[in-house]
């Protein structure tokens, strides 16, 4: 049996989403952060993070739970080292996230500090790059397989 096909339109989904929402955060979001100001920033990043992760904590899972379908059970749309190879961009993700990101971003909830925020911006580009080459892979999979 293979994943249905609802697994993959969520899975592909999901990772769009989120490649377009990081590269917005990378490029927009996160740089503004210097401009906000020392009175206005804790408030600002308390909201930033909160809203934020109700944005990306559906879509994270969502992602991450269609994923591991797809390793699990593959639909005939991937190919098979594809889906082992999303799931370890996923694992270089959200393991950034958890020791780089979100200590960063406990930092700067204490004060703004231009060394913290540089660090934010610089390692996110771990994730930026991670989820990029995840887009790529949700949307050539289908294409190498049907050998376009």
């Amino acid at each position: 049996m293979a994943a249905p096909d609802w697994v993959v339109a969520v899975h592909t989904f999901a990772t769009l989403a989120m490649m377009g929402l990081i590269w917005f955060v990378q490029v927009v979001h996160y740089p503004l952060y210097a401009k906000v100001g020392p009175q206005a920033f804790a408030e600002y990043h308390a909201l930033h993070v909160s809203r934020t992760t109700s944005v990306v904590a559906p879509l994270m899972l969502a992602e991450l739970g269609a994923a591991v379908w797809l390793l699990l059970d593959p639909n005939d749309r991937f190919s098979g080292w594809m889906p082992l190879v999303g799931l370890g961009l996923l694992g270089v993700i959200w393991g950034s996230t958890a020791l780089l990101q979100v200590p960063s971003h406990g930092r700067l909830q204490e004060a703004f500090t231009p060394k913290a925020h540089a660090y934010l911006v610089g390692t996110n580009w771990i994730r930026t790059v991670a989820w990029t080459a995840r887009g790529v892979l949700v949307v050539l999979a289908p294409m190498s397989v049907h050998g376009y």
